[in-house]
C-alpha cells in the first residue's frame, strides 16, 4: 500500500506500508461548497447586528484593516475583491496582525493580498509587538492583563476585520477577537494573555471558562470605534465554505458551528502511532506546526510514538520555547522552570513537555537535526524509515492513523 503525503507547498511524500498493517485515515469533514463568491457577497451585504457594508464606510474617517499575516490560509485576498472598491473612496491603511510573529517577507505579502499587493503596498502597517512606542495603554483586562494595542487601531475612525474561525489548540478558535489580541497587542499584553494558556481549560473548541479566550473578549471591549468584522469557514481544501460579517463577536461565534463541522472530526479509538501532517502555510516553523503536535494527543495511546511531517521553512520559529527545552534534560524540568516563572513562549513549550511525560514524539522535518532533538524531538531524515521504526517497536499489530491536516483537525473520540 503506497500512500502519498503533502510536505510543504509544492513537495510530497511517499511511504509503503505493508497490507497487514492497520491504517487508517482521519482528516477534516467533507462539507458541500457552494458559490464561494455568493457566500462572500451575501454575507458583506447582510451582516449580523450591523450597518451595511456600504452604509458603515459612509460617514468613514480614517480606516484600519486588520488582517492575517502568512501562517493563516485566510483568503485575504478573495475578499478585497468584494470590499476593494468601496473601500479605496476612504482614507485606509492595512496592518498585518502578527502578534508576536516577524513580519512577512516579499513572498508573503504576495500570499497574503495576491493581486492587491501593488496597490495597497504604501498603506500597510506591519505590527511589532516590542516597539512600544507604537503601542497606547487602554487599561487592564479582568484577569489583570495590562491592554496595549498598536495606536493604528487606536488612532482609526473604523475598523475592518478580515479573518477566519478554525480551531485553535488553547483560545479555543481563532478569529474575531484574536485580530486584536495577539493581533495588534503590544509584547508585554501577549505575554500575560498567552500565560493563561497553561490553564487546562484551555484547549481547542473550548469557549466557556476558557480563560485566553475571556481575556481576548475583554481586550475588545476596550475598542470604542465601530468595527466590521469578515470572518470566513474554510474547508479542507482551502475553499470558502461559509461567511459571517457585521458586529465582531456575534460575526465570530455564527461562524463556531460551520467550523466544527469542518473541523471536528470523529474517531473511534485511538491510535498506537499516529502520523500528524502539518499543512501548508501552518508548516512555517516548529513553533506554529506544534498545533499538529497538540491535535494529534488527542488520537495517541499512552506510551504511543507521534510522528510530526511538516517542512518547518523558517525553522524553528519561536527562541524561547526552544530554549527552555534546549536547556531541561527532562520534560518534567521544562514543567518545573515554567513554574519559576513565565516568559512568553512557555505556554508552547509547556504543552510539548507534557505530552512528552507520556508518549513519544518523532518528526520529519526540515529542521536540523542537532536543533529538534535537544526538544525532546527524534528526528528522522524520512518519513519511510520512521514509520518502519514505529511499527519495529509496537508491533504488526500497531494501530497506524494518518492525521491528514494536523494543524487544523480536531479528534473527537467517541
Amino acid at each position: 500500500m503506497k500512500i502519498d503525503l503533502p510536505y510543504g507547498k509544492e513537495d510530497r511524500i511517499s511511504v509503503t506500508m505493508d497490507e497487514d498493517v492497520s491504517v487508517s485515515f482521519l482528516e477534516a469533514n467533507d462539507v458541500e461548497i457552494g458559490d464561494e463568491d455568493a457566500n462572500i457577497k451575501a454575507a458583506i451585504e447582510s451582516p449580523i447586528n450591523s450597518k451595511s457594508f456600504k452604509a458603515f464606510l459612509s460617514d468613514a474617517g480614517k480606516v484600519l484593516v486588520i488582517v492575517n499575516d502568512a501562517t493563516r490560509p485566510t483568503p485575504t485576498q478573495k475578499i478585497l475583491g468584494f470590499i476593494f472598491d468601496d473601500l479605496k473612496e476612504t482614507d485606509y491603511n492595512f496592518i498585518i496582525a502578527t502578534g508576536a510573529h516577524r513580519g512577512p517577507s516579499e513572498e508573503e505579502y504576495a500570499q497574503i493580498f495576491g493581486s492587491f499587493y501593488d496597490q495597497v503596498k504604501e498603506r500597510i502597517i506591519v505590527h511589532d509587538a516590542r516597539k512600544s512606542e507604537d503601542m497606547v495603554f487602554l487599561g487592564n483586562s479582568s484577569n489583570g492583563t495590562p491592554m496595549h494595542v498598536n495606536k493604528a487601531g487606536v488612532e482609526a475612525d473604523k475598523i475592518i476585520i478580515i479573518s477566519s474561525v478554525e480551531p485553535h489548540y488553547f483560545a479555543g478558535y481563532t478569529g474575531g477577537r484574536k485580530s486584536f489580541l495577539p493581533g495588534i497587542a503590544g509584547y508585554e499584553t501577549i505575554e500575560a494573555n498567552h500565560k493563561l494558556a497553561l490553564a487546562p481549560e484551555a484547549r481547542a473548541l473550548a469557549l466557556d471558562g476558557n480563560p485566553v479566550h475571556e481575556d481576548m473578549v475583554d481586550a475588545i471591549k476596550t475598542v470604542k470605534q465601530e468595527i466590521f468584522s469578515i470572518m470566513t469557514v474554510l474547508d479542507k481544501h482551502h475553499r470558502v465554505y461559509a461567511t459571517c460579517c457585521g458586529h465582531i463577536n456575534d460575526s465570530f461565534h455564527a461562524a463556531i458551528d460551520q467550523a466544527n463541522e469542518v473541523f471536528a472530526a470523529p474517531l473511534d479509538k485511538k491510535a498506537d502511532i499516529v502520523v500528524s501532517v502539518v499543512k501548508f502555510p501552518q508548516d512555517i516553523d516548529l513553533y506554529q506546526a506544534q498545533k499538529g503536535i497538540d491535535n494529534a494527543k488527542l488520537a495517541l495511546k499512552e506510551d504511543g510514538i507521534m510522528i510530526l511531517v511538516a517542512k518547518c521553512r523558517c525553522g524553528i520559529g519561536g527562541k524561547a520555547f526552544a530554549d527552555l527545552l534546549g536547556a531541561s534534560n527532562t520534560p518534567q524540568g521544562a514543567l518545573d522552570t515554567i513554574e519559576k516563572g513565565y516568559v512568553l513562549g512557555y505556554h508552547k513549550a509547556a504543552k510539548m513537555a507534557e505530552i512528552g511525560l507520556w508518549a513519544q514524539m518523532w518528526a520529519v522535518t526540515d529542521v536540523e537535526p542537532d536543533v529538534i532533538s535537544r526538544l525532546f524531538i527524534t528526528p528522522y531524515g524520512d518519513l519511510q524509515t520512521a514509520l518502519d521504526a514505529a511499527l519495529k517497536e509496537k508491533g504488526k499489530d500497531a494501530d497506524l492513523l494518518f492525521l491528514m491536516d494536523g494543524g487544523l483537525t480536531v479528534p473527537m473520540v467517541d
